[in-house]
Formats: structure tokens, C-alpha cells, sequence
């Protein structure tokens, strides 16, 4: 009896070994895998840019010209060159000039031309007062009388000329003279020629 009291513990002990490793949990892996990290891809959509002209170390009003011109679609490098070197002639771009050189107002300018152009029959003296103050601009100012400007038959007159690409300065200063009936050449030629060479295109961006 005592011997199969023996087996019979044993026989327990091994079976209760056997139970308890099979219910022993696996190991926990610890290891943390790594997780490859894909970076973003932001696709930039291209810049749309224009060739515009540009003029170093210009004057206020000179950029202001040179823009207006452009936005009106005159492209050609000797067609802005000879409209601002007309200017330069007439003012010096200078807006608030009575013929004679006095620096005054618009309304204190008795006699002679006045202004970019140097406006000076009574007609377009009086066009150019009219159009400011519909405006509501100083007519003494830049920005209306480059306003005014476009507004003219005289202008409207030469510009689609002016629009012609790769003629000569001497082509476009011929048609200038429909706009302003200069009875002296004076410098304009020589204006309109320094213009060009310092007139320089760069790609701006569209807005």
C-alpha cells in the first residue's frame, strides 16, 4: 500500500508540472519594431510670371509712367523709351511745372503749359482740371494727370501705334508728335535713347 501511495504522488507531482507549463504565458516580445517614417510631399504649384521693364534708380514719377504704359499694353522697349523721353523734355517729369520752370499748383499757372506734357491749349488745360476733379485727384499731382493722359484723343490717337513691337525710335517719335505737336525736338531724341539702353526686363510674378 505504502508503494502505490508512492507512485500515485509522484505520478500527481508529474502531472502537475506538466498542467502548470502549459498554462505559463508566453513571453512577452518587447522588442518595439521600427516604423519607417515616409516624409510629406507638398507639391508647390509653379509661379506664373510676366517679363515687365523696369528702370534703375528711377524717379517716383518715372515708375509711375513706365507702369502705367506697360498695363496699358505697350511692350516694346523703344515705344516706352520715346514716350519718356518726350516727357522728359516737356517737365522733366515733373507734375507741377508751369512753362518757364515755376514749381506751383495747377491753378496758379497763368500762361504756357502745365504739367508731364505741358498741357497748354485751353481745351486740354481745362480737360485736365476737369478730369482730376472727377476723380477727386489734385491735378497738380502724378497720378491724375498720367490718368488724364490716356483719357485724350491725342493719345488715344498714336497708341495703337505704340502698340507695334520692333520698330525704330525714330518710328515711334514720329507718331509722339500727334500727341503733343512739339514745335522744338529739343532733346527728346537723345532722352528717348538713354531710356532704352537703361530700361532693363525682368520676370515678375502674376497678381
Amino acid at each position: 500500500m505504502k508503494l502505490k501511495a508512492y507512485f500515485s504522488v509522484a505520478t500527481a507531482a508529474v502531472v502537475a508540472s506538466a498542467v502548470s507549463a502549459s498554462t505559463m504565458p508566453e513571453p512577452i516580445n518587447t522588442t518595439i519594431n521600427e516604423v519607417e517614417v515616409v516624409p510629406e510631399v507638398i507639391e508647390v504649384a509653379p509661379v506664373e510670371t510676366v517679363e515687365r521693364w523696369v528702370l534703375p534708380s528711377a524717379s517716383y514719377t518715372e515708375i509711375k509712367v513706365l507702369n502705367a504704359l506697360q498695363d496699358r499694353g505697350i511692350e516694346d522697349r523703344n515705344a516706352i523709351a520715346t514716350v519718356m523721353g518726350n516727357i522728359k523734355q516737356e517737365s522733366k517729369f515733373n507734375a507741377n511745372i508751369c512753362e518757364g520752370g515755376a514749381r506751383i499748383s495747377y491753378h496758379h499757372c497763368r500762361s504756357g503749359g502745365y504739367g508731364l506734357i505741358q498741357w497748354t491749349s485751353i481745351n486740354r488745360y481745362r480737360g485736365l482740371g476737369l478730369h482730376a476733379n472727377r476723380i477727386g485727384l489734385d491735378p497738380s499731382t502724378t497720378d491724375a494727370q498720367v490718368s488724364f493722359l490716356f483719357t485724350e484723343q491725342q493719345w488715344k490717337r498714336i497708341e495703337p501705334s505704340l502698340k507695334s513691337n520692333g520698330m525704330s525710335i525714330g518710328y515711334y517719335m514720329g507718331k509722339t508728335y500727334y500727341w503733343l505737336g512739339w514745335g522744338i525736338h529739343g532733346n527728346r531724341t537723345i532722352y528717348a535713347h538713354q531710356y532704352a539702353s537703361r530700361l532693363t526686363s525682368v520676370e515678375v510674378p502674376v497678381t
